[in-house]
């Protein structure tokens, strides 16, 4: 469908209001023009760094139209549309390309564990949500979260699906990686979820990343990408990737957005803040890798 898959793209935090818990639209939207300003090659909203698990279907949908109002058109807006069911997850998809998605996200449904998400199971979930998906569709590979990891002939199968255009590896696990690689194509591309390994997973054949870690190191990320001072931007931004995304999560992801002046803020519960301890950590970080700091 002529998507291109490259470059660095950033994972949005949801912002949420600090008194009453809902949606802070105006940091939101001021966040996204930033990352866009930043330089990123893309934009994705709810997904698990948007805490999307977490968020009502008038939620979800009212930060795409938000996200698309700033995202300008030679930048990409991806939606995460994961969902449980198939059914829900079809309903995402078509809701969201409803509302200016260029593509989708898909997590793989597993609450129900590796026993019932069978290759079988898999196979049928992304075909059937694939078919009937307006906007070009995207593998998703977390095993932080879903305690299983896609497997690379699953992948490779799905990857022939005129409508499944890529896959995002969050895995860190370089020889999985490898094994998804192997299915990249012209019309299917491999893009990196982990900060710590970005440089080595470009060098393997990945065609970029969705960092977290690009929402508060953006110039790192893109001099990771671009070869500019290359293995000293590694060094830096996979000390930030592991530390404050990898152990910290979410919560330490918008601690950091916070220090250097945008819109972090409150983690929705059950998730909690970083420790008084671990936002000093972030806040030494951040010194190290030579980021600015809000006043």
């Amino acid at each position: 469908m002529g998507l291109t898959l490259q470059g660095v793209l950033g994972p949005v935090v949801t912002t949420f209001d600090a008194r009453t818990g809902e949606l802070n639209r105006r940091g939101f939207e001021e966040n996204v023009r930033a990352h866009v300003d930043a330089g990123l090659h893309g934009i994705v909203v709810t997904g698990s760094t948007g805490e999307a698990a977490l968020l009502d279907e008038q939620e979800r949908m009212t930060l795409v139209e938000a996200a698309r109002r700033v995202v300008p058109g030679d930048r990409l807006l991806i939606v995460g549309t994961g969902a449980e069911s198939t059914r829900t997850a079809e309903r995402y998809a078509r809701l969201a390309a409803e509302r200016g998605a260029d593509a989708v996200l898909v997590v793989a449904p597993h609450y129900y564990g590796a026993k019932a998400m069978t290759p079988s199971a898999l196979r049928a979930h992304y075909t059937a949500v694939a078919d009937t998906s307006p906007v070009p569709l995207l593998l998703y590979n977390i095993p932080k979260y879903m305690h299983f990891a896609l497997p690379p002939q699953i992948v490779a199968d799905l990857s022939r699906h005129e409508n499944i255009v890529g896959i995002k590896d969050s895995s860190g696990d370089l020889e999985l990686l490898r094994g998804y690689l192997e299915a990249q194509s012209d019309k299917f591309s491999v893009l990196t979820g982990n900060a710590s390994t970005f440089k080595r997973a470009l060098e393997m054949g990945a065609r970029g990343g969705i960092l977290a870690a690009a929402l508060f190191a953006p110039a790192l990320s893109l001099d990771v990408y671009s070869g500019s001072n290359a293995e000293r931007a590694q060094e830096r931004l996979g000390l930030l990737g592991s530390r404050i995304v990898g152990d910290m999560g979410v919560a330490g992801v918008k601690a950091a957005l916070d220090q250097i002046g945008l819109a972090g803020g409150p983690v929705r519960p059950p998730l909690t803040q970083v420790s008084a301890a671990d936002a000093s950590e972030i806040t030494e970080l951040l010194r190290v890798a030579e980021l600015s700091l809000a006043a």
